[in-house]
């Protein structure tokens, strides 16, 4: 069924793809390739959730920090 699946001759069912998903430890977004969650997998989601239930002082530590590295690395990008 899987082969199927890869050559587009079916579609699975909601329940299988759900199956399909746990199975790789991904989200449907990220097996299907659509929607906001798309490019992440079950551990950054839920490091996402996790960081949405820090106090605010922490979680804007944390933001600072992650906006920081994404700066620099834009910035190394730029000048490549």
């Amino acid at each position: 069924m899987i082969g199927k699946y890869e050559r587009g001759e079916a579609i699975p069912s909601i329940e299988a793809a759900k199956k399909i998903a746990d199975a790789f430890d991904v989200s449907l977004d990220y097996l299907v390739g659509v929607g906001i969650n798309s490019k992440f997998d079950k551990r950054t989601l839920k490091r996402l959730q996790e960081l949405e239930d820090l106090d605010e002082e922490k979680k804007k530590i944390l933001l600072d920090l992650i906006d920081t590295y994404i700066r620099d690395y834009k910035a190394k990008q730029a000048y490549k």
